[in-house]
């Protein structure tokens, strides 16, 4: 135990015996140390610190104004404020939006309207191609009756033609283009005028009507006139007015109001049944011919006038 006390140097446990001594040898140690030097001083080597630049520089402090406590109005106004932007944002997005469909229904407008006028102009013809058609239908059942069927006249031919040979000139085909691009490519919705859509519908129904139509005509005309055409037709007179690259359409017309005759002749009229004759032509005449007409074209006239007078009123158009 005795060897892990530690060793005292009595040098430094040592008093002096005269503090005098001791104070001429503190005085002693102090004279070799530079004035205004201590001794910790003197043992420790020299340091330099180098102040930073940043210690010259001016230094601003940045006051923060403390806000009060925020009440209500203030939430408020905020709220009113943000909602009028997005709700003003939202008025200008749909204005622009509405223009632009407005803009769009008055070009499809313009354009449907071109097209129903100049049906209309067609219907109008062949309207009047169709009574001059049952008008020479009319003549030819009072001629049959009674008339001579070998020697017959310019009249008759005109109205043979007329009547029983010609079939185009009465044949309406509505344009339907456009009609068929507002219905298929959904630009019905730019008409926000209901009484618009019912009329488009209405003439979508009146153009099929027409069509159905004018197919049963056809085939009547095939059960029923097509045989007097190949038993008793003349082709030579036919041939005759195909003459100069013009139709007989043409010719025909111009024929009708000049002096010249051209004969023509009835085939097989040993065969001719007057009749028979007459009672399919009152059957074309009546049945098929003047139906067509009198309802289904009469109707299609009908709703693209009222469709053309709203399209002039709701777009301005002329």
């Amino acid at each position: 135990m005795e060897e892990n006390k530690p060793i005292i140097n009595q040098e430094e446990v040592q008093q002096p015996d005269n503090p005098q001594d001791a104070v001429h040898k503190q005085e002693a140690n102090d004279e070799r140390i530079s004035p205004g030097e201590t001794t910790a001083d003197a043992e420790q080597p020299q340091t330099i610190n180098y102040k930073p630049e940043t210690e010259d520089m001016e230094v601003h402090h940045h006051t923060h104004h403390e806000h009060g406590k925020r009440n209500w109005k203030s939430y408020f106004w905020e709220f009113l404020m943000l909602f009028l932007a997005v709700f003003c944002g939202f008025l200008a997005e749909y204005q622009l939006e509405h223009k632009i469909e407005r803009d769009r229904a008055k070009e499809l407008a313009k354009s449907f309207y071109s097209e129903l006028k100049k049906d209309s102009v067609t219907a109008t013809i062949k309207i009047e191609n169709r009574l001059r058609q049952e008008s020479a239908l009319k003549y030819l059942i009072h001629y049959f009756r009674d008339s001579s069927l070998t020697n017959v006249s310019k009249t008759f031919a005109i109205n043979f033609e007329y009547g029983i040979s010609f079939r185009t000139p009465t044949l309406f085909e509505p344009r339907t283009i456009m009609l068929e691009q507002l219905k298929n490519s959904g630009s019905l919705r730019y008409f926000k005028n209901e009484t618009l859509q019912e009329l488009i519908g209405d003439l979508t129904v009146a153009i099929k009507n027409v069509f159905d139509r004018q197919n049963l005509e056809q085939e009547q005309r095939l059960l029923y006139i097509n045989p007097i055409l190949i038993n008793h037709y003349d082709y030579d007179f036919n041939a005759y007015m195909k003459k100069n690259g013009q139709t007989i359409f043409e010719n025909i017309r111009q024929y009708e109001t000049s002096n010249e005759v051209v004969p023509f002749k009835l085939n097989q009229v040993d065969k001719f049944d007057r009749q028979d004759i007459i009672n399919r032509l009152n059957f074309y005449l009546g049945n098929v011919l003047s139906s067509t007409r009198q309802v289904h074209i009469q109707k299609y006239m009908e709703v693209n006038a009222v469709l053309l007078k709203e399209l002039r009123k709701e777009y301005h158009l002329k």
